[in-house]
């Protein structure tokens, strides 16, 4: 009885763990089915493209240079880039030229400023597609008025006149001078010249060429000179060297000035005439020969200057004073001791100081 027992319990065992098994299978399955329901709906991505690789850079054109032995204007081009070609002629060309007009004397003028340009690019463009060895002419072009402008100015600079031997005076003090040739420029020649040396492209120095001119007096036996001050009333006489002597002296009345400028001596009396000029202050006066009385004293040297001389005066005590009708009077020793050192031809300077 014991044993059938024990049988019972354990079959009631295997039932009630069997019932507990499917209910908890039930359970599960309505808790799983909730959960699917609330979870959020997946998110879709575009597919993966496919990156295509990157190319190596590109190499830099190969420069193109110009064939060998090619000559531009003279100047050698070949094995250079065009752009390294035009540089080089450019910068040949624009050289100065120079111009000598003497030991000293240079003048640098830049082709530019004579109005001169070259056509340097076509000519590249020529070499550019020549064959080895080609020689290509460079065209320049010159603006005729600017290069005539330019000559003129050269020839008003370095022109020079010719000058007679003589005297000249330089403050109040004559100067004895040389003559000395002059020279002028030959304008044809001096543009010509300039034009070859632009168009060749060539830059040596250029001699300006001059005709000579020669002066009208050559040489001059004058070895004195007699400057007299107007307004101070004084004459100076000068050797070739220094001044020899000074003397009082009159000059003309305001209404008779004594006329200034550059004269020299015409003629040389002794013991003159008195003529009376023609003028109203002389109308009614006759002519006085020589003696005490004459107003000319015993020497007359007259001048360039019409009816103008250096004389001596018997009125000596108008010496200082405009006094005489336009004359140079003055003392009759002093008059005859200047006569014996002048001759006709001796340079006569009057000045108003």
């Amino acid at each position: 009885m014991k044993r059938g027992t024990l049988l019972v319990a354990a079959g009631m065992l295997a039932v009630c763990a069997l019932l507990g098994l499917a209910s908890g299978f039930a359970l599960a399955s309505t808790d799983i089915a909730p959960s699917q329901t609330t979870d959020p709906p997946p998110t879709t991505s575009p597919p993966p493209t496919e990156t295509s690789p990157t190319p190596p850079p590109a190499l830099p054109p190969k420069r193109q240079l110009i064939e060998p032995g090619v000559i531009v204007g003279g100047i050698a081009v070949g094995w250079l880039t065009s752009r390294t070609a035009s540089d080089l002629v450019r910068k040949t060309f624009s050289r100065r030229l120079v111009l000598v007009a003497g030991p000293g004397q240079r003048v640098r003028i830049a082709p530019q400023d004579l109005g001169a340009s070259a056509r340097i690019e076509k000519a590249i463009r020529r070499a550019s597609s020549a064959r080895p060895g080609a020689q290509i002419p460079l065209e320049v072009v010159v603006s005729r008025s600017k290069l005539k402008s330019y000559v003129e100015k050269l020839a008003a600079r370095f022109d020079r006149k010719a000058i007679d031997a003589g005297v000249v005076l330089s403050g109040i003090r004559p100067r004895f001078v040389e003559a000395q040739d002059g020279r002028q420029l030959r304008a044809n020649r001096t543009g010509l010249a300039l034009r070859i040396s632009l168009a060749t492209h060539m830059r040596d120095p250029i001699p300006l060429d001059f005709d000579v001119t020669k002066p009208e007096v050559r040489t001059t036996k004058v070895g004195s000179a007699i400057v007299i001050l107007r307004d101070s009333k004084r004459l100076l006489l000068y050797s070739t060297k220094k001044m020899v002597r000074r003397f009082g002296i009159a000059t003309g009345q305001s209404s008779y000035p004594t006329p200034t400028g550059d004269y020299e001596i015409t003629t040389m009396q002794r013991n003159p005439w008195w003529y009376p000029p023609p003028s109203d202050w002389a109308a009614e006066s006759d002519p006085v020969p020589p003696g005490p009385g004459n107003p000319l004293g015993t020497r007359w040297m007259g001048i360039s200057a019409p009816y103008v001389g250096i004389h001596g005066t018997p009125d000596a005590a108008s010496i200082g004073y405009s006094a005489s009708h336009g004359c140079v009077r003055m003392r009759i020793p002093d008059a005859e001791w200047l006569f014996r050192r002048v001759e006709v031809g001796t340079p006569v300077f009057i000045l108003s100081r």
